[in-house]
């Protein structure tokens, strides 16, 4: 994946576990020539299906082509209950000598941002935010606005009610990008499309997520793109306990994001087997991971950099998941359009 480079701003981000929360040590000590790395979440976790899942899995992936060890001198994460919980594990992971520590989601920018000027020898990455320039941070963001206009237009193109609905994480820039993206390219197909916006307030109320979804549902909305982390599980669960009572014909759809969710729309109608995951809308969270990581390992840590990932380079795209012929031709020729510059998207 080629990466565009914009010096001079730095990366920062931690999600961390504070006192009681989880510290996942691995079995033993590991004993290994590389570097090592600690992975800081939220609540929700590396089994969040999302965001976070994709960063733990980007990490495994390099571990075991170095055969790195889980546990101490190898590779961690620490997972956090609330967001007070940051800075606390921050701090654990630094006194547990692991070198690189990465921050997955802006929340935990405060705390990077703190952590980096407080451990100068340490490495520290930021995702989905920019954080103050320092040469031991590296900022990573994505072009979601991109991959959530193709996700738009698969939607209008698909809707029997043309009511769509946008569930969000937390109220923010990142989380505003991926709205913006969604309901241009959702208009660029029809212009008067509705599209109910509502947000959780958080990345782990799955509880939350569902209640949302299932007032959509009941408003006629048939299409949920659902960018609330972990929180989203809950959007799937509304949509699943509605499919298991209608036959295939009548589904409501969800639409995933940031890995493939096609999995996740598993379920049995009451005329057989289907899937309501119409699309995932993805970005290479676990790539970046990859790639970091193993500069750092060569002793390249691209501190001091903001990494820039976007659909010409595939750092976002989309799947063609259950769309239809018609349906993915629209977000083939709308793809041409954005890499040609003929369609700017807008990002609030």
């Amino acid at each position: 994946m080629n990466r565009k480079v914009v010096l001079g701003i730095g990366a920062v981000v931690l999600v961390g576990a504070g006192i009681g929360a989880y510290m996942h040590s691995g079995s033993v000590e590991a004993k290994n020539e590389h570097t090592s790395v600690a992975l800081i979440t939220d609540a929700a976790g590396i089994d969040d299906k999302s965001f976070q899942q994709s960063a733990w899995q980007g990490l495994t992936k390099w571990a075991k082509a170095n055969d790195v060890k889980e546990g101490k001198g190898g590779y961690t994460y620490f997972q956090a209950k609330t967001s007070a919980d940051f800075e606390t594990n921050i701090n654990q992971a630094v006194s547990n000598g692991y070198k690189n520590i990465y921050g997955i989601g802006f929340p935990k920018t405060p705390s990077i941002n703190a952590a980096a000027k407080k451990y100068p020898k340490n490495n520290f990455m930021i995702i989905d935010d920019v954080a103050k320039t320092r040469k031991n941070v590296v900022s990573v963001t994505f072009h979601s606005e991109q991959s959530s206009y193709l996700a738009g237009v698969a939607a209008a193109e698909t809707t029997k009610t043309n009511k769509l609905g946008f569930v969000g994480g937390m109220k923010s820039a990142v989380v505003d990008t991926f709205e913006a993206g969604f309901i241009a390219g959702a208009k660029s197909v029809n212009p008067d499309i509705q599209v109910d916006v509502q947000y959780v307030g958080d990345f782990a109320d799955a509880g939350k997520a569902k209640t949302i979804a299932a007032s959509m549902y009941q408003n006629g909305t048939d299409i949920i793109y659902q960018a609330a982390g972990g929180a989203g599980t809950g959007v799937f669960t509304e949509a699943k306990d509605l499919n298991e009572k209608q036959t295939k014909a009548d589904k409501v759809w969800v639409i995933g994001v940031d890995i493939d969710q096609s999995a996740d729309g598993e379920y049995k109608a009451t005329d057989g087997a289907s899937n309501f995951t119409l699309t995932s809308a993805t970005k290479g969270v676990g790539t970046v991971v990859t790639d970091v990581t193993k500069m750092a390992d060569e002793n390249k840590f691209p501190g001091g950099k903001h990494l820039v990932y976007g659909l010409d380079d595939k750092g976002v795209a989309v799947t063609r998941g259950n769309m239809s012929d018609k349906a993915w031709s629209a977000v083939e020729a709308a793809k041409k359009q954005i890499l040609s510059g003929d369609v700017k998207v807008p990002v609030k």
